[in-house]
Protein backbone atom coordinates (compact mmCIF):
# COMPACT_ATOMS: atom_id res chain seq x y z
CA UNK A 1 0.00 0.00 0.00
CA UNK A 2 1.35 3.07 -1.40
CA UNK A 3 1.27 6.12 2.06
CA UNK A 4 2.68 9.88 1.94
CA UNK A 5 2.20 10.63 5.75
CA UNK A 6 2.73 14.31 6.55
CA UNK A 7 4.16 15.99 9.52
CA UNK A 8 5.72 18.69 11.36
CA UNK A 9 3.13 21.68 11.29
CA UNK A 10 2.51 23.85 13.94
CA UNK A 11 1.76 27.39 15.33
CA UNK A 12 4.34 29.97 14.49
CA UNK A 13 4.97 33.68 14.90
CA UNK A 14 5.72 35.19 11.58
CA UNK A 15 9.08 35.39 10.67
CA UNK A 16 10.00 31.83 12.13
CA UNK A 17 10.84 28.55 10.69
CA UNK A 18 9.28 25.18 10.46
CA UNK A 19 10.31 21.78 9.08
CA UNK A 20 7.62 19.33 7.27
CA UNK A 21 8.49 15.42 6.72
CA UNK A 22 6.68 13.19 4.54
CA UNK A 23 7.46 9.29 5.36
CA UNK A 24 6.89 7.46 2.17
CA UNK A 25 6.57 3.73 2.47
CA UNK A 26 4.47 1.41 -0.87
CA UNK A 27 7.26 2.04 -3.50
CA UNK A 28 10.81 2.17 -4.21
CA UNK A 29 11.30 5.65 -2.93
CA UNK A 30 13.80 6.99 -5.98
CA UNK A 31 11.87 5.55 -8.82
CA UNK A 32 9.64 8.72 -7.59
CA UNK A 33 9.62 12.51 -8.08
CA UNK A 34 7.72 14.22 -4.72
CA UNK A 35 6.41 17.25 -3.81
CA UNK A 36 4.37 19.77 -1.73
CA UNK A 37 0.97 21.12 -2.32
CA UNK A 38 -0.72 23.71 0.01
CA UNK A 39 -4.43 24.48 0.50
CA UNK A 40 -5.64 27.29 2.58
CA UNK A 41 -9.38 28.51 2.92
CA UNK A 42 -11.16 29.73 0.11
CA UNK A 43 -7.77 29.82 -1.92
CA UNK A 44 -6.90 27.54 -4.77
CA UNK A 45 -4.80 24.31 -4.35
CA UNK A 46 -0.95 25.27 -4.56
CA UNK A 47 2.20 23.31 -5.66
CA UNK A 48 4.87 24.55 -4.17
CA UNK A 49 7.77 22.49 -4.35
CA UNK A 50 9.30 19.08 -6.14
CA UNK A 51 12.13 16.96 -6.17
CA UNK A 52 13.28 14.44 -8.90
CA UNK A 53 13.37 10.64 -7.22
CA UNK A 54 16.21 10.54 -10.05
CA UNK A 55 18.46 13.21 -9.85
CA UNK A 56 17.41 14.97 -6.83
CA UNK A 57 16.66 18.52 -9.08
CA UNK A 58 14.09 20.85 -6.89
CA UNK A 59 11.43 23.18 -8.61
CA UNK A 60 9.95 25.75 -6.25
CA UNK A 61 6.77 28.04 -6.91
CA UNK A 62 7.72 31.64 -6.82
CA UNK A 63 5.45 32.57 -3.46
CA UNK A 64 8.34 30.15 -1.56
CA UNK A 65 11.58 30.22 -3.79
CA UNK A 66 13.86 31.87 -1.14
CA UNK A 67 12.41 30.62 1.50
CA UNK A 68 11.65 27.34 1.23
CA UNK A 69 14.31 24.27 0.88
CA UNK A 70 12.95 20.93 -0.49
CA UNK A 71 15.28 17.60 0.20
CA UNK A 72 14.68 13.88 0.45
CA UNK A 73 16.57 10.93 2.49
CA UNK A 74 16.66 7.90 0.91
CA UNK A 75 17.97 6.01 4.10
CA UNK A 76 14.93 7.60 5.42
CA UNK A 77 12.26 7.43 2.85
CA UNK A 78 11.31 10.76 3.92
CA UNK A 79 11.20 14.03 2.01
CA UNK A 80 11.49 17.33 3.82
CA UNK A 81 10.18 20.89 3.53
CA UNK A 82 12.41 23.54 5.36
CA UNK A 83 10.06 26.34 5.80
CA UNK A 84 12.08 29.60 6.52
CA UNK A 85 10.80 33.60 7.19
CA UNK A 86 7.36 31.81 7.13
CA UNK A 87 4.25 34.59 6.88
CA UNK A 88 1.30 34.72 7.80
CA UNK A 89 0.02 34.17 4.04
CA UNK A 90 1.60 30.59 4.70
CA UNK A 91 -1.07 29.57 6.68
CA UNK A 92 -2.63 26.27 5.52
CA UNK A 93 -2.64 22.41 5.26
CA UNK A 94 0.28 21.26 3.38
CA UNK A 95 0.59 17.37 1.70
CA UNK A 96 3.04 15.51 0.27
CA UNK A 97 2.27 14.10 -3.26
CA UNK A 98 3.48 12.14 -6.20
CA UNK A 99 3.54 15.30 -8.92
CA UNK A 100 1.74 14.24 -12.67
CA UNK A 101 4.74 16.60 -13.75
CA UNK A 102 7.85 17.90 -11.44
CA UNK A 103 9.59 20.40 -13.11
CA UNK A 104 5.94 22.07 -13.52
CA UNK A 105 4.34 21.50 -10.42
CA UNK A 106 1.78 19.80 -11.89
CA UNK A 107 0.07 17.46 -8.92
CA UNK A 108 -3.25 15.67 -9.64
CA UNK A 109 -5.68 16.55 -6.76
CA UNK A 110 -6.19 15.72 -3.42
CA UNK A 111 -7.64 12.69 -2.38
CA UNK A 112 -10.21 12.16 0.32
CA UNK A 113 -7.85 10.11 2.53
CA UNK A 114 -5.18 12.92 2.40
CA UNK A 115 -4.68 13.98 5.53
CA UNK A 116 -1.93 16.71 5.57
CA UNK A 117 -0.54 18.95 8.28
CA UNK A 118 -1.56 22.16 9.29
CA UNK A 119 1.01 24.96 9.55
CA UNK A 120 -0.36 28.50 10.75
CA UNK A 121 1.28 31.61 10.95
CA UNK A 122 0.16 34.36 13.18
CA UNK A 123 1.28 38.10 12.65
Amino acid sequence: EVQLVESGGGLVQAGGSLRLSCAVSGFTFDDYDIGWVRQAPGKEREGLSCISGNHGGASYAESVKGRFTISRDTAANTVYLQMNNLKPEDTAVYYCKVPVFCPSLLFPALDSWDQGTQVTVSS
